[in-house]
C-alpha cells in the first residue's frame, strides 16, 4: 500500500502513527492523549489541535520535523 501524505488533512491519526511512529513524540510532548485512544482511528491532526487548542501550522511543522527525523 502506498504511504499516505503526512500532511492529508483527512489523514487519521492511527494511519499517522502507523506510517510515523515518531510523530507521536510532539503529541506527547503536549500532553496529548491521542497515541493510542480509540477516537484516534476517526480524528485527525486538525481535531486534534481544535481539541488541545493548538495552533495547527505550527503543531504539523513539528510532527513533520520529528516524523521526518532520520538517525
Amino acid at each position: 500500500m502506498k504511504r499516505p501524505d503526512i500532511d492529508d488533512p483527512d489523514l487519521p491519526l492511527t494511519e499517522l502513527f502507523h506510517y510515523w511512529p515518531r510523530a507521536s513524540l510532539p503529541f506527547l510532548d503536549h500532553g496529548m492523549l491521542c497515541p493510542g485512544c480509540p477516537i484516534a482511528p476517526f480524528h485527525t491532526v486538525t481535531d486534534a489541535c481544535e481539541e488541545y487548542d493548538l495552533d495547527e501550522a505550527a503543531f504539523r511543522a513539528e510532527l513533520r520535523r520529528a516524523a521526518l527525523e532520520t538517525h
